[in-house]
C-alpha cells in the first residue's frame, strides 16, 4: 500500500465544509428546480416533482430516521466535518425540507395544474364534478372500492392500528347521537388499498383526461361505512416510517432468510414524518395522531393538495400518449462504432478495448456480451457481480441460460442493496434454482463494484475476457442514467479479475491486483497518492489539474488532501451531481476549486477521475464515489484506461460537462448553487444534449 504525506495545515475548520444531510437537500432542491424550468416539456415538469417527493420519502425514511434514532439515545456529539450536532441537523433539516415542499406545491397548484387544464387534462376536486359523473363515480365506488376497504375502529377494545409505511389514510371523527356527549364522538381509519389506481376516470368523452383521486373518492363516500353514525370530519394522512435494516451479520447462518425477516419489520419502523392534507383536517385528529406517532411538530407536514406526489409519474404515463409535445422528444441509443452487430463480440474485444457512454451509445453490447457466452460453446465460465437489476433482466436471464447449458456461472447477489434487497432476494433464489453458484457478499461490507468476467478456451488457449463499469447491470436504468464502461481481453486485467472474483466466493487475503485498485483496502489511498502526486508535478511545471466527476463527495481525508492541493495551486474542477461537503472558492482554502452539478433530464451516475501527472493524463472510472461509505464499508473498483483514443473520449466528455451553461449549476463559497452564468451572445450548451448529437453524428459516420 502507498503511503501518503500528512499534512501540516490545519483544515479542520467546520465553516470549510457543507453538512452532508444538508447538502443532501440542495441536491433535491436543483431536482425541484427543474420542475419551475419552463423549457422542459410539461409532464416532465410533473414527473421531477414525483422524483423531489420519492427522493424526500428516502431521506426521511434513511437519514433523518438516522438522526432521530441518536437523538433518542442522547447522543450529542457533532458530525465531523461541518460540526453540527444530530439535534441541530434535525432542526434545520426540518426548516429547509418545510420551505421546499412549500415550493412544491406551489408550483403545482399555481403553475402546472392551471396549465396542464389548458391541455385538456384535469384533476378535478369531487365537489367540482357534475350530477352524472357523480352518479358514475359512486356506482365505481360501490361496485370496486368499497369490497375492498377495511373500517378500523379505535376504542378501548381496539387500539390504534399499525399502518404501513408510507400508505395514504382517512381518519374519520363519527358522531352516534343516541349516545350521550361523553360518549357521542368516536374515531375511525380508512386505509387507502395500494391495490387500487389512484386516479379514478370520469365517465364521458374526456374520460382518458380528466379524474378525481381516490381518497377524493372515499372520503366523499366515506358514511356508506359506518351506518347508523354522521361523518363529522375527514383527515387524510400519511406516515413515513424509519426503513433502515439492521441486519446481524455475524450470527446469520443464512443471510438470504435474515434479510427476508428484516424486510417484513421494515414496514412497521418507527414514525419519523406525518403528513397531513389541508385545509380539511380536523385539529384534533392531528394532535392525536402526533400522540399515537410519538411525532413532533418539525416533522409534521400541513401540504394544500395531495398527499404523496409519486402518483404524479403515473400521471405522467398515462398521459403521455395523449400529447407527445408534453415530453421530451424521444431519444435512441446509438451502437457505439467500434462494435459491428455482424462480428462475435469476443473477436471484436480481442482486438482491442471498446468504451460504451449510456445512454448516448446503447447498453445492448452488455447485453449480448452476456448472452453470447451463455450460448458460445467455447466459453467455460462467468462471473458477475449484480447489485441492481431490472424486473425482467435479460442479465439475469442469460446467466440462467448459461448455467442450464452447462457453463459454471458464479453470480454474487448483493442482497444489501438498498430498498433492492426483496428483488435481489428473489433473483437469488431464481439463479440458485437454475444452477447458479450464488455468493451474497462479505461480512458487513457491501459489493458494489460492477465486473463481469467471462473465460473461454478458443483453440486450446484460455482467453479472458473482462466487462468493467461505473453503474449496475440494469437494462432499464441504462436508459436514464449516465454510466461508462469498458471492455478488455488484457491478459492482465484477466487475472485481477479472477483473483478478485476468488477473494470474493473463497477465503483469500486481500491480493494486490496489477491494474484494479480496490475498497476498501486501497482506492482512498490511491486517490490519495494520485492527488500527492500532481500537487508534485504542479510544484515542478505549474501544469497541475485535476478533474472529477461523481455523484457525491463526503470522504473529509480526501476534501483535505484536495484543499492541500488547491492551497498548493492545483487546478481542479469536479462536477457532483448530488452531496458535497467539501466547500469551493475560500479564500487561501479551496479558491482553486470549482464544483458544479448538472442536474437534467438524465441521471448523472458515472465516475470520472483524472490527473493531468505533468502531460501524462492519467484517467480513471469506478463504481466508487468519494464518499467514506464507498472507501470504508463497501467493495468498489477503480480501474485505469489506457488506449489513448478511449482517455480522448473520455477527456471530451468531461470538457463538455464542463461547458455546460444550461443545467449546471456552481456551488459558492458559502454552499449555495446558482445556475450557471452564460456570457451575453454565448450560445446555449445543455450538456447531454450535445452528447447524444454528437453519438448520433459518430453513428452516421460523421465526423
Amino acid at each position: 500500500m502507498r503511503t501518503v504525506k500528512k499534512s501540516s495545515i490545519e483544515l479542520n475548520n467546520p465553516s470549510y465544509y457543507n453538512n452532508r444531510e444538508l447538502s443532501w437537500l440542495a441536491f433535491n432542491e436543483r431536482v425541484l428546480q427543474e420542475a419551475l424550468d419552463e423549457r422542459n416539456p410539461l409532464l416532465e415538469r410533473f414527473k421531477f416533482l414525483a422524483i423531489f417527493s420519492s427522493n424526500l420519502d428516502e431521506f426521511f425514511m434513511v437519514r433523518v430516521a438516522g438522526l432521530q434514532d441518536q437523538v433518542k439515545v442522547n447522543f450529542t456529539k457533532p458530525e465531523n466535518k461541518a460540526g453540527m450536532t444530530p439535534r441541530q441537523q434535525l432542526k434545520e433539516i426540518a426548516r429547509k425540507t418545510h420551505q421546499l415542499v412549500d415550493l412544491q406545491y406551489h408550483v403545482l397548484k399555481e403553475e402546472l395544474f392551471p396549465e396542464i387544464k389548458e391541455e385538456g387534462i384535469k384533476l378535478f376536486n369531487i365537489a367540482d364534478i357534475s350530477e352524472q359523473e357523480l352518479k358514475g363515480i359512486e356506482e365505481y365506488f360501490d361496485e370496486q372500492i368499497f369490497p375492498v376497504l377495511t373500517p378500523m375502529a379505535i376504542d378501548a377494545y381496539r387500539p390504534f392500528p399499525m399502518l404501513l409505511n408510507k400508505s395514504i389514510n382517512l381518519a374519520v371523527v363519527l358522531e352516534d347521537k343516541d349516545k350521550d356527549a361523553e360518549n357521542r364522538y368516536k374515531t375511525a381509519i380508512v386505509q387507502m388499498p395500494s391495490v387500487l389506481d389512484r386516479m379514478v376516470p370520469l365517465e364521458g368523452k374526456h374520460n382518458k383526461k380528466h379524474f378525481v383521486l381516490l381518497e377524493d373518492v372515499i372520503g366523499h363516500f366515506i358514511g356508506k361505512l359506518f351506518h347508523g353514525f354522521k361523518a363529522i370530519s375527514v383527515s387524510v394522512f400519511r406516515i413515513t416510517r424509519n426503513a433502515d435494516m439492521t441486519i446481524h451479520e455475524e450470527g446469520a447462518r443464512d443471510l438470504l432468510k435474515e434479510i427476508e425477516k428484516e424486510l417484513k419489520r421494515r414496514k412497521w419502523g418507527a414514525a419519523v414524518r406525518l403528513e397531513i392534507q389541508k385545509p380539511d383536517f380536523d385539529p384534533t385528529v392531528l394532535a392525536h395522531l402526533m400522540k399515537e406517532l410519538e411525532i413532533g411538530k418539525n416533522d409534521v407536514y400541513e401540504l394544500e393538495g395531495p398527499l404523496d406526489l409519486t402518483f404524479l409519474f403515473n400521471f405522467y404515463k398515462k398521459m403521455e400518449k395523449t400529447n407527445r409535445k408534453l415530453v421530451y422528444e424521444n431519444r435512441i441509443s446509438q451502437m457505439p462504432p467500434d462494435l459491428t452487430s455482424t462480428e462475435s463480440i469476443f473477436d471484436q474485444v480481442a482486438q482491442r478495448d471498446v468504451f460504451l457512454h449510456h445512454p448516448y451509445e446503447s447498453f445492448e453490447p452488455v447485453i449480448e456480451f452476456v448472452s453470447e457466452a451463455a450460448d458460445d460453446p467455447d466459453v467455460l465460465a462467468i462471473k458477475q457481480t449484480l447489485y441492481r437489476v431490472s424486473g425482467d433482466s435479460p442479465i439475469i436471464k442469460g446467466l440462467k441460460r448459461a448455467a442450464e447449458n452447462g457453463k459454471q456461472v458464479t453470480v454474487l447477489v448483493e442482497l444489501k442493496a438498498r430498498f433492492d434487497e426483496e428483488n435481489n432476494v428473489q433473483w437469488a433464489k431464481e439463479l440458485e434454482q437454475a444452477g447458479c453458484h450464488v455468493i451474497y457478499g462479505i461480512t458487513h461490507l457491501k459489493t458494489h463494484s460492477k465486473i463481469t468476467l467471462v473465460v473461454r478456451r478458443k483453440n486450446g488457449n484460455i482467453q479472458r475476457f473482462v466487462h468493467l463499469g461505473t453503474g449496475n447491470y440494469n437494462d432499464q436504468t441504462a436508459k436514464l442514467y449516465t454510466d461508462m464502461s469498458l471492455f478488455t481481453a488484457k491478459k492482465e486485467f484477466g487475472i485481477d479479475a479472477t483473483n478478485f472474483f476468488n477473494y470474493l466466493s473463497g477465503y483469500s487475503d486481500q491480493l494486490d491486483f496489477q491494474h484494479l485498485s480496490v475498497a476498501p483496502y486501497g482506492i482512498r489511498q490511491d486517490f490519495l497518492h494520485l492527488i500527492e502526486k500532481e500537487i508534485e508535478c504542479h510544484k515542478k511545471f505549474g501544469n497541475g489539474h485535476i478533474i472529477a466527476k461523481m455523484n457525491s463527495l463526503t470522504d473529509k481525508t480526501i476534501i483535505k488532501k484536495l484543499y492541500e492541493a488547491s492551497i498548493a495551486g492545483v487546478r481542479i474542477q469536479l462536477i457532483i451531481r448530488g452531496i458535497c461537503c467539501l466547500r469551493p472558492g475560500i479564500k487561501g482554502i479551496s479558491e482553486n476549486i470549482h464544483v458544479r452539478s448538472i442536474v437534467g433530464r438524465l441521471l448523472e451516475h458515472s465516475r470520472i477521475y483524472y490527473f493531468n501527472q505533468n502531460g501524462e493524463e492519467k484517467t480513471f472510472l469506478s463504481s466508487a464515489d468519494m464518499m467514506t461509505r464507498n472507501m470504508e464499508n463497501r467493495i468498489e473498483i477503480l480501474f485505469p484506461v489506457y488506449d489513448r483514443s478511449i482517455k480522448a473520449k473520455i477527456k471530451h466528455i468531461l470538457e463538455t460537462s464542463l461547458s455546460d451553461n444550461v443545467k449546471a449549476r456552481e456551488q459558492d463559497d458559502t454552499g449555495v448553487y446558482y445556475y450557471v452564468k452564460r456570457k451575453k451572445d454565448a450560445l446555449e450548451i445543455e450538456s447531454q444534449d450535445v452528447l447524444y448529437e454528437e453519438a448520433y453524428r459518430l453513428t452516421e459516420g460523421e465526423e
